[in-house]
């Protein structure tokens, strides 16, 4: 279970410093990514597009195996 945790950490991270770069793609603003502000910083949590990211990884995988 810490392998998965782990893996989302990395995904988020990933994800985020990607994020002005999908932005223009559409994917950062799909109906399960939430951002909210949290004492002056604003806080986002890409939910549906990690998922997505995530889902687009294991498809190319399974095509080149």
């Amino acid at each position: 279970m810490i392998r998965w945790v782990l893996t989302i950490f990395i995904a988020l991270v990933v994800f985020s410093s990607l994020l002005p770069w999908l932005e223009k793609l559409g994917i950062g603003r799909l109906p399960g990514d939430v951002r909210f502000t949290l004492f002056g910083r604003k806080v986002f949590l890409p939910f549906a597009s990690t998922v997505l990211m995530s889902m687009l990884v294991v498809l190319i995988a399974r095509l080149l195996r």
